[in-house]
């Protein structure tokens, strides 16, 4: 087989991959702009579902109730995920080994048993099911993820560099804050939009340990047991994909750029 046709093979099952993974989103988005009721079903072109967006009271604080839960929670697994990274890199080779482990599990545990596992702790504790509760969970299950952004950062930075800000004077603290965080921003950044997508996302640990607060995964979950999907939900999501891939964009282009001046 020649290498041209191998390339042609390459691309033709990643358009295949993109296709199956994007275009029901597409779809979803253009009967956004639809007032028909029923999905596939197009009644002319109108902002109407956005405008019952707006006005769907339950959909607005379930909404209002995700962003929170995702930035308070996004921005305590950011400096916890750094903080962890920056500990576990110094450690020694068999500490180091056994902290990664430790810190992967949640991410290869199955969702369903950290949520249960969650649940009974939080109720060993005594502790009401809640706000407090979800942000826990979700500053847990979301750290992982900063610490895998962030280690990276921190291999390609000069160990000598450290150990400098403390020769000129600066205390270990300030030749952290001064000297190693600056460079560590861009994996920081992106385990912050990481964990806040996964925050957003999240269902099933949120599920166990909710209590009376309700997200926009468990909103969608609980009107589709009980009425059906509500047609307003199709504009929640297209504005949600956007703005985050929105986010993305605008983290890759100021990663480039940082890139581009480290370089010159």
């Amino acid at each position: 087989m020649s290498k041209n046709v191998k390339t042609g093979l390459i691309w033709a099952f990643v358009g295949i991959m993109l296709a199956v993974m994007y275009i029901p989103i597409l779809i979803l988005i253009i009967y956004s702009f639809t007032g028909a009721k029923a999905m596939g079903v197009w009644s002319g072109f109108s902002f109407e579902l956005y405008a019952d967006l707006f006005t769907n009271e339950s959909i607005m604080g379930a909404f209002k109730n995700s962003l929170v839960l995702a930035l308070v929670s996004s921005l305590l697994a950011t400096v916890f995920g750094t903080t962890a990274a920056v500990g576990i890199f110094y450690m020694r080779k068999w500490k180091k080994t056994t902290a990664n482990f430790i810190a992967n599990i949640t991410m290869e545990n199955a969702e369903i048993v950290t949520g249960v596992t969650f649940m009974m702790f939080f109720l060993a504790l005594h502790l009401q099911y809640g706000w407090v509760t979800l942000i826990i969970a979700h500053t847990m299950i979301t750290t992982p993820y900063v610490i895998l952004s962030v280690t990276p950062k921190l291999s390609q930075l000069n160990p000598n560099l450290y150990e400098a800000g403390l020769d000129l004077g600066a205390s270990p603290i300030k030749s952290m804050f001064t000297v190693i965080v600056p460079q560590l921003i861009p994996g920081m950044l992106s385990g912050f939009v990481m964990a806040f997508a996964l925050s957003l996302d999240d269902f099933i640990v949120s599920k166990f340990v909710n209590g009376s607060v309700e997200t926009i995964p468990v909103y969608l979950y609980n009107a589709l047991a009980k009425r059906g999907a509500d047609p307003t939900l199709r504009a929640l999501s297209s504005m949600l994909f956007v703005a985050v891939l929105a986010v993305l964009i605008a983290l890759n282009v100021v990663s480039a750029k940082r890139r581009k001046t480290v370089v010159k």
